[in-house]
């Protein structure tokens, strides 16, 4: 047999098959990775991510002491500055204040201040005393 007839019945028989089923939907192509719904599910997934790991870090940082991250045993209690590049600050260290002048590469210790501060009373404490206090005036309150 010739090739060129054999190619052309084996044509002309898948023709026939592709023929014969006509209620066969067409193969469809898959949808591009690129089109619009793809583009905004992939958006918001990364979204997503991003705000459950900004959740995640949130919470060891509010909730988790890790050594080396908290307050310590130094805390600044005010400060002030004194000129363009000098400060004295007060600090609190284990109970005792430290009165510090900070100055650029220099630290230096001004003076301990007694470690005894007067609490002042809360509102309803000085509320308390003043409704207790006789009235001097005559007028009821």
């Amino acid at each position: 047999m010739n090739p060129t007839a054999l190619i052309s019945t084996l044509l002309l028989v898948s023709a026939g098959a592709v023929a014969a089923a006509p209620d066969e939907a067409p193969a469809q192509l898959p949808p591009s990775p690129l089109s619009t719904t793809t583009l905004i599910y992939t958006g918001l997934g990364l979204l997503v991510v991003l705000g459950l790991m900004l959740g995640l870090a949130w919470l060891v940082k509010r909730y988790i002491q890790l050594p080396g991250i908290g307050k310590g045993q130094v805390q600044i209690l005010g400060g002030v500055s004194l000129g363009s590049r000098e400060k004295a600050v007060l600090l609190s260290v284990e109970g005792k204040r430290l009165l510090v002048g900070v100055a650029p590469g220099r630290v230096q210790p001004l003076m301990i201040l007694p470690d005894a501060v007067v609490p002042q009373p809360t509102f309803a404490e000085q509320l308390d005393i003043a409704a207790a206090a006789p009235n001097l005036s005559g007028n009821k309150i």
